[in-house]
């Protein structure tokens, strides 16, 4: 027998409900019911158990996404398991299809080396702040950077600090004698050893990453790996990501040449020749170079966020390794898995035309305005009228707030962000900030609690 599902809603979303729910072809019966308010965004616990008294012989209660209140203890007083739905009409068949089997983020088996490039000029306690900050983002290992010339001379010190601090910590240096103290110091990784420089793998525990004399020698890197295999320890190759128009294209192609020759070595890619020395935004950057990791089973990275523009590219990392990793794992494309990495854009900006809009713009009855976005334009709307442009300014003289600075305020911090939605293509709700992925403030610091009401935009 089908489940029968009660979507609860409002006036001025139950035909737009209605046509959704058909056009997904559900294969489960259904009721709407409009619950006797205008918007159903307005809808509260509360409200539903003092209004709602039929649930019409449903197996379960679906209400709107920022519906407010203690759902669980509205379950137990109906006797039905009462669950809120997507946020957005539009979002329902997603809501649906994904139900029963989302994407598992939880695992990655990437590991992301967050280097401190200028370790030399910090202190052990500034050190093990960045290395903390690195951690929240992602970084499985905290690297070390040495500077070429440059004393470190409490490089030891740092080491021990941060392994006292529970941190997996690898060198980042081309000098032997930092190398040789950092592996006596504890440092659980070296990078980076070469054929003149292997001898140091004998000296201490800490495993090596490899590299070529020169870099683009393979059969130099195919000799130190036969070196250390003969050794019998555990090693980590780097063939060297390069940057574009420097050979960027070829380091590539060494890379699937590098797994081409060796399929079970463990492997790493400096991810920052690409991040750092490109003027691109880093989260798409961090997408494709972990999908190619994910492809040639390249599972460690090394990060840096020396650039100001490159500011979160561990935390992008950290989000695209889970990424590709489910969609490797169940043999799809990495799409409509996560949107953290869509900081810019979205799936589906607009969810309404502008002649829904104007449909619903028809049927309100207050004066309150309402704000929308669509690929014509910004449009706020009220009882009173509809207006549009894409420029806030040519919407203020049809507001009649000039005595009313408060609400002049917030309707400008609203129009604001609906231009910078409609813009670039990006959800807009009224009342809501904008969403920004992964760099969203929203998801790091204060995620909605939907028990907890909105406090009002609106003086």
């Amino acid at each position: 027998m089908a489940e029968h599902i009660l979507f609860l809603t409002g006036k001025l979303a139950e035909k737009q409900l209605r046509r959704t729910i058909e056009d997904m072809a559900p294969d489960f019966d259904y009721t709407v019911h409009v619950l006797g308010i205008t918007v159903a965004a307005l809808m509260t616990a509360d409200m539903i158990k003092r209004r709602l008294t039929d649930t019409f012989g449903a197996d379960r209660i679906l209400v709107p996404g920022r519906c407010r209140g203690d759902l669980d203890a509205l379950s137990q007083e109906l006797g039905i398991p009462v669950e809120r739905g997507p946020e957005e009409l539009n979002d329902l068949p997603e809501f649906f299809g994904k139900a029963r089997k989302r994407p598992d983020l939880s695992r990655y088996e990437l590991l992301i080396f967050g280097e401190v490039v200028e370790a030399p000029h910090m202190d052990v306690p500034a050190i093990i702040r960045r290395a903390e900050a690195y951690r929240r983002d992602g970084a499985d290992v905290i690297d070390l950077g040495c500077l070429p010339a440059t004393p470190f001379p409490h490089l030891a010190d740092a080491i021990k600090a941060l392994k006292s601090e529970g941190f997996l910590v690898s060198v980042d240096s081309l000098d032997p004698e930092n190398l040789l103290l950092a592996g006596r110091a504890g440092a659980d990784f070296l990078l980076s050893l070469n054929e003149e420089t292997l001898w140091i793998a004998d000296e201490v525990a800490s495993t090596p990453v490899l590299i070529s004399t020169p870099h683009a020698d393979l059969d130099s890197l195919d000799r130190v790996i036969a070196k250390m295999q003969v050794k019998g320890r555990p090693f980590i190759v780097d063939p060297i990501l390069d940057p574009i128009h420097f050979g960027f294209t070829d380091s590539i192609v060494r890379y699937h040449d590098v797994r081409r020759r060796h399929p079970d070595v463990e492997i790493m890619m400096g991810v920052g020749n690409l991040t750092e020395l490109t003027h691109a935004d880093t989260a798409g950057m961090n997408a494709m170079l972990l999908g190619i990791c994910s492809e040639l089973h390249v599972r460690h990275i090394l990060a840096t966020q020396v650039s100001k523009h490159a500011c979160k590219a561990i935390k992008e990392a950290d989000l695209a390794r889970r990424i590709m990793l489910a969609a490797r794992e169940s043999n799809r494309l990495p799409k409509h898995i996560d949107d953290g990495l869509m900081a810019l854009h979205e799936r589906a900006p607009f969810l309404l035309s502008l002649a829904e809009i104007q449909e619903l713009q028809a049927a309100i009855r207050d004066p309150s305005f309402r704000i929308m976005i669509s690929a014509e334009g910004i449009h706020i709307f009220n009882r009173d009228g509809l207006w549009s442009d894409n420029d806030p300014f040519a919407l203020y003289p049809y507001l009649g707030i000039e005595n009313d600075s408060g609400h002049a305020f917030y309707l400008g911090v609203e129009l604001a962000r609906a231009q910078i939605a409609q813009e670039l293509g990006k959800r807009y709700a009224q009342d809501q900030p904008l969403n920004w992925g992964v760099h969203s403030r929203v998801a790091e610091d204060a995620p909605a609690d939907p028990n907890c009401y909105t406090p009002q935009g609106q003086p």
